[in-house]
């Protein structure tokens, strides 16, 4: 993230979506559909 850019809300929370394995988000950026049935395993 640049430091010198103020991010809005949504944009913090896509963010944190993405680093949390139990989200969708996470799972589609990177290249997934959704979270998968198994992802527990992954």
């Amino acid at each position: 993230m640049d430091k010198d850019r103020e991010y809005t809300q949504a944009e913090l929370d896509n963010h944190a979506n993405q680093l949390n394995e139990n989200n969708d988000a996470y799972w589609q950026s990177r290249g997934e559909d959704e979270r998968p049935d198994n992802w527990e395993s992954e």
